[in-house]
């Protein structure tokens, strides 16, 4: 379709576009007035991952043309869970941690998004505001007679969970009602009037539509971006070593770069318009010329919106003198005790969650001592030193024995 609207014509050349509510209308409401929309948040951990920046980024676009952002942070449905693409329930956390969470995203998402009093300033909201006061009785009956369980059962965060013979709780099962609850209040409070989200909240979205028209009489829209995996296949945001957090304290600079650095070929040019500011004509110039190339300018863009120019260059900057000029004094330092085994070290650094699995990391000769492949599992520095330890093709340390 070809949109007139600036935001959903740059939106659907980068690649976000996945299913639209009313297209056309959609199209003319974005085209002919600044309107407000959001995206939900969950507040499971205390960052985000990369597996949330296709949402960040589409928040980000969303403002570069002038509407209204409203990031929605779910204090309240993270008590509950949210099933879409879960094959089990998530762990129920307490209010103390969700609150930690949320501190720790509402700290992520403002080095992204602008925040303000302006007219396309985001706005963050907690949607435990109004629904830690909701009656059980009063909500049934005012906003659950709008929902039909027939359909609700044919949703794909349910059906596929039904269709394992999974358990789905009632308390899960709730969770589609109270995001379709959310968009009705956000409408209600602040006029938002799309909800955007991943391919897998297409029937939530749906609901959250419905039931403003249903209790308002008023049009409201759903906009979806595709599930990205990578051309490995691979779930976006997270590796062998774990997810790739958008907070400097949980995983660093250096190994945020080195993550789009290492982005596999196919991948790249894809890469570029999703999670990069470059203009869509320079991006069709990168495609053209050498990959590593075009992998550096990915990685330098993508950390330098996270992190800050500063430390991307910085990140670019070690990575040259550990790749290039091979140069160990770039290596980050870390101390340790006469008589710690390698298994020990590379636990202590995260470069492993066990030590069954850094011993697999050793046996299949990932692990390399001053450029030596170590191959003993029980190896253990029985006396002072200094040297250099590289886990894979992407983690590299000066490790020292005091």
């Amino acid at each position: 379709m070809n949109f007139k609207s600036d935001f959903l014509r740059e939106f659907s050349e980068r690649g976000f576009f996945a299913q639209a509510t009313h297209s056309q209308e959609l199209d003319d409401s974005l085209s002919s007035e600044r309107i407000t929309a959001y995206i939900g948040f969950d507040c499971t951990a205390k960052s985000l991952h990369a597996g949330s920046l296709i949402q960040i980024m589409i928040l980000r676009l969303l403002q570069k043309h002038g509407h209204k952002p409203i990031l929605l942070l779910g204090g309240g449905t993270t008590k509950i869970g949210d099933p879409s693409g879960k094959d089990e329930a998530r762990q129920i956390l307490t209010d103390q941690k969700i609150f930690e969470n949320l501190a720790g995203i509402k700290k992520t998402l403002e080095k992204f998004i602008h925040f303000g009093g302006g007219a396309s300033d985001a706005m963050m909201v907690n949607n435990d505001d109004w629904l830690r006061h909701l009656n059980y009785i009063d909500f049934l009956r005012e906003i659950g007679k709008h929902f039909s369980i027939n359909r609700m059962l044919g949703f794909d965060s349910v059906k596929t969970r039904l269709e394992r013979e999974q358990p789905l709780s009632f308390l899960e099962f709730n969770y589609m009602i109270f995001q379709a609850y959310d968009f009705y209040e956000l409408n209600k409070k602040y006029g938002c009037t799309l909800q955007i989200g991943g391919s897998d909240q297409w029937g939530n979205i749906i609901n959250g539509a419905e039931l403003i028209r249903r209790i308002s009489a008023k049009e409201s829209f759903g906009l979806t971006s595709p599930l990205l995996t990578t051309a490995s296949g691979a779930k976006m945001g997270k590796t062998a070593e774990g997810a790739i957090w958008l907070d400097e304290s949980m995983l660093s600079p250096f190994d945020y770069f080195q993550y789009f650095r290492n982005t596999h070929d196919a991948d790249v040019g894809k890469f570029l318009k999703l999670f990069t500011d470059l203009e869509l004509t320079k991006i069709a110039e990168l495609e053209k010329q050498n990959i590593n190339e075009a992998k550096k300018i990915l990685a330098f863009e993508a950390t330098k919106i996270c992190h800050g120019e500063k430390a991307a260059n910085e990140a670019m900057q070690k990575a040259y003198e550990i790749f290039v000029s091979k140069n160990s004094a770039a290596f980050e330092v870390k101390e340790f005790l006469v008589e710690k085994k390698l298994t020990e070290i590379l636990k202590d650094l995260g470069a492993t969650e066990s030590l069954g699995e850094a011993k697999r990391l050793i046996e299949g000769k990932a692990v390399k001592i001053n450029g030596e492949t170590a191959l003993d599992t029980n190896h253990q520095f029985n006396q002072q030193g200094e040297f250099d330890l590289s886990v894979g093709k992407k983690k590299f340390f000066k490790i020292l024995i005091k």
